[in-house]
């Protein structure tokens, strides 16, 4: 009976949610190894070179170097942050070897300005 017992209590007890928010797989922090950008807090997971370790790290800010969105989770530059696009072409051979970079842009900031402008 007590044997029925623990096999019955064992699967809440790791079901049980740890106290801490971060993760061992995912919600990972800026500077932690990952596989693919949705294990990140940030969204991106980074890597300098196809030899290296990719990382957590933060998204590209407005003017900074970025990545179009792609199948793959793991980016030489970030995707841009929330309300940003990435003014890159796309490109088939960009595409495969994951360098059809851009530059972040506020589409409703150069929308406003070309508005004020004609």
């Amino acid at each position: 009976m007590e044997r029925v017992l623990i096999l019955l209590l064992l699967p809440l007890a790791l079901a049980e949610p740890s106290s801490s928010p971060r993760g061992i797989i995912f919600n990972l922090d800026n500077g932690e190894l990952c596989f693919n950008s949705y294990q990140c807090k940030s969204g991106c997971c980074h890597r300098a070179d196809a030899f290296s370790l990719a990382r957590c790290a933060c998204k590209a800010a407005e003017n900074q170097e970025c990545s179009r969105k792609h199948i793959y989770g793991v980016y030489y530059r970030c995707l841009c942050e929330n309300g940003l696009t990435c003014d890159a072409d796309r490109t088939i051979v960009g595409s495969i070897t994951n360098t059809d970079y851009g530059i972040c842009r506020d589409q409703a900031k150069q929308y406003r300005i070309n508005e004020e402008s004609h």
